[in-house]
């Protein structure tokens, strides 16, 4: 990655001085916190894949979730966005809790995600897939649908939207094209595109970039960046290191389903028990091609 690129990919002030004063310590107070989780715990009969004991994430940045593989990071991801139950524990988003809330309920408070295997429906059209995620659709309440004179305004606008966030994904010449003919890339910037759609207050991607070619790895990037600079919060698990150092604004490490460290990017480089955690024992040794080569 070029000095030049990952220049323009760096954060912004703003975010900066959001978190300025945070010290970097597991389970920081955030300023203003858009997410909460204490006492998280999920396990899978004597496997404990999930052990938060307290994690805030501030509204306006974009914070990465960095681990081993079997961290516990898609799994923390599922029990705060209700795709799965936490043993135990509380988790808040924008001051009001989400136990036992399920996934679409969760993702109607403005908390939405995007999944490692993307869920495209596969059998409907792009356009389609972002209409179904509009939020508050008139016409699909049972009055609603023998009113189609209350709804049809509501349609345009919807459409008019899904047109307007195909057009920044670079998809529009897919509208009308079968979900499951998008390459694995297109399939991630659908994806997006159609978690957009509900206008959330918070995003969270579940490894964005794998499986994506490099030129659609820098559209992503710009998206992700966008979506922040837009006031979007911005939480996601990520593997490239190159790409977590050049956009994140705080990162947090998770280890064996803990949060072991946090952090500006600079304070988790020299952070010498996540290098032995995650990053690897290369990352210091002399002649060492830094975090990448040691992963």
């Amino acid at each position: 990655m070029s000095s030049e690129s990952m220049a323009g990919r760096m954060p912004a002030p703003e975010s900066h001085d959001r978190l300025s004063g945070v010290s970097p310590v597991p389970g920081a107070a955030k300023p203003d916190p858009v997410l909460r989780a204490s006492g998280v715990r999920r396990s899978f009969g004597g496997l404990t894949a999930v052990d938060v004991e307290h994690l805030e994430v501030q509204r306006g940045t974009i914070t990465a979730l960095i681990g081993p593989n079997g961290a516990g990071k898609s799994t923390l991801f599922n029990v705060l966005t209700g795709f799965d139950r936490m043993d135990s524990g509380v988790s808040a988003f924008q001051g009001r809790s989400l136990r036992g809330l399920s996934g679409h309920r969760v993702a109607r408070r403005g908390l939405v995600r995007t999944f490692q295997l993307t869920k495209a429906l596969t059998r409907l059209t792009v356009m389609e897939n972002m209409l179904l995620a509009a939020r508050g659709q008139t016409g699909e309440r049972m009055v609603g649908a023998f009113a189609p004179w209350i709804w049809r305004g509501q349609e345009a606008a919807n459409r008019e939207r899904a047109e307007a966030l195909l057009e920044r994904f670079r998809l529009a010449h897919m509208r009308d094209e079968i979900a499951g003919s998008l390459s694995g890339g297109q399939r991630k910037l659908l994806e997006m595109a159609r978690a957009l759609m509900s206008e959330p207050t918070m995003i969270m991607l579940d490894e964005p970039m794998a499986g994506v070619n490099p030129v659609l790895v820098q559209s992503l990037l710009e998206h992700i960046t966008s979506l922040r600079d837009e006031g979007v919060s911005v939480l996601f698990v990520e593997h490239d290191m190159d790409v977590i150092m050049g956009i994140s604004d705080w990162i947090v490490v998770l280890a064996e389903g803990r949060v072991i460290a946090e952090g500006r990017p600079d304070d988790i480089r020299s952070n010498q028990q996540v290098i032995d955690a995650y990053l690897g024992t290369q990352h210091d040794e002399p002649g060492a091609g830094g975090a990448e080569e040691g992963r």
